[in-house]
């Protein structure tokens, strides 16, 4: 993409309602505008990161054997009503009346509506287990709406439902999200660190929430430190393996971390002093296991294969798809601007020309354009006739993680300068071998 020819509206100024780092950046970087109150439009580069979300949690929710739907943003009534939570969800739920006074709801989350469907087409034990997940707009009524996506009114999330025969089939299921949640977030250059936590409206006994640590985070966590060094990595689990999935449970959740709503100080204090943590934690998602709250209350039952009825164990599990933007940018940035991780990254790298109009340098610029694209990478030209120094501006607060700047000088010698957005480093390279080490950076996080 030539920025010459893309929607990209650099804000100058910093925006005065912006209370943190994130709103702040995604606001300067023209990423989103507000629409009213906790309501935003996505703007291409921001809409661009959003899809680069959501491509990876399809991606990791196909590859733990889920499968995808789409239900409606408005929901009747009347299945709240079933389920028992309509009057006690709380004012965060948007009540409305369609023109026939029919009561209708936008929806906060979808547990009603997907028992529903399962109640309507799945009657045997043979069609089990199952997990059912969508990628879909919410909405909740926040009193106080602020931090731009991170506590907006409207947003983005994927919100999956299991179903399974028995408690310890349904906790496999629980198991296998956390194992897919964890890759998930480490492949968005993220540490999310489950912790145990409140199930609030959702019910259950079993959740865990997972938290990203930012100064910014609107919840206090304790944990031990050695939590911080744990990874997946490139493990190969297999997702079908309960007892993989068990020990990797185990694993990231059998050191203390827990959020303000369920610490425990006694508990706290029998790690050593050292290890002892507390910082701000920022949530990016939650899974559940509630049982069979919905499946009774909404006759969603399963011959047993013993000449039985009975109703289906269930949970659920949620990644904030549009509030993972805002973390991201929380964890990584600098006085800059953003700093993408590569696997989240709007455009893989940028091509800054020094000298716009300049026949060699323009010729260059062309040439790294087609031989990136050429290779699938997406490369973002600043092809405007601006100064220098605007120039390296924008693209820092862009924050691409990766630049070349092409310039008369530096194509006297033969080269170009590839420098990273995190580090700042920079080196002097033939344009070919530029291309060639940008390829091989994201060939390897593919």
């Amino acid at each position: 993409m030539r920025l010459s020819r893309y929607f990209l509206p650099v804000l100058k100024e910093t925006p005065r309602e912006a209370q943190i780092v994130s709103h702040r950046y995604m606001l300067q970087a023209g990423m989103i505008k507000q629409a009213s109150a906790g309501i935003y439009s996505w703007l291409p580069l921001g809409f661009k990161v959003l899809r680069k979300i959501e491509n990876i949690v399809h991606q990791e929710q196909e590859r733990a054997g889920h499968i995808a739907i789409q239900m409606p943003t408005i929901q009747s009534a009347d299945l709240w009503r079933e389920s028992g939570r309509y009057d006690a969800y709380g004012e965060e739920m948007l009540r409305i009346k369609d023109r026939g006074g029919r009561e209708m709801l936008f929806t906060p989350t979808a547990e009603e509506l997907v028992t529903d469907i399962f109640r309507a087409h799945v009657t045997s034990y043979k069609d089990l287990p199952l997990t059912l997940y969508q990628i879909q707009w919410k909405f909740r009524d926040e009193v106080r709406p602020r931090f731009g996506v991170m506590r907006g009114r409207e947003f983005y999330m994927k919100d999956g439902y299991n179903f399974d025969l028995t408690k310890e089939d349904a906790l496999h299921a629980y198991n296998r999200h956390l194992v897919s949640y964890l890759r998930t977030y480490e492949r968005m250059g993220l540490q999310a660190i489950p912790m145990r936590a409140d199930s609030g409206p959702i019910g259950g006994d079993d959740t865990h929430e997972f938290l990203v640590l930012a100064e910014t985070g609107e919840s206090e966590v304790f944990y031990d430190s050695q939590i911080t060094d744990l990874k997946l990595g490139a493990r190969d689990i297999d997702y079908d393996d309960h007892a993989a999935c068990a020990a990797v449970l185990d694993e990231f959740t059998s050191r203390y971390a827990r959020t303000d709503e369920t610490h425990d100080e006694a508990l706290f204090n029998e790690i050593p002093e050292e290890r002892r943590r507390t910082a701000r934690g920022i949530e990016v998602g939650q899974i559940f296991y509630f049982g069979t709250k919905y499946s009774e209350a909404m006759g969603a039952l399963v011959d047993d294969g013993k000449g039985g009825k009975v109703p289906v164990h269930m949970g659920s599990h949620g990644i904030g798809v549009s509030r993972l933007l805002g973390a991201i940018i929380e964890a990584s940035h600098d006085d800059k601007g953003i700093i993408w991780p590569e696997g989240v990254t709007p455009f893989h790298c940028g091509i800054v020309n020094l000298k716009q109009g300049d026949a060699e340098a323009d010729a260059a610029c062309q040439s790294l354009y087609d031989s990136l694209t050429a290779l699938g990478l997406e490369p973002l030209y600043d092809d405007r006739d601006e100064r220098a120094g605007a120039k390296f501006g924008t693209m820092d607060m862009i924050g691409l993680p990766w630049r070349i700047t092409v310039g008369p000088r530096g194509l006297k010698n033969g080269v170009v300068e590839l420098t990273s957005r995190r580090t700042g480093e920079s080196e002097e390279l033939p344009p070919a071998d530029a291309v060639a080490k940008i390829a091989r950076i994201y060939q390897g996080i593919a």
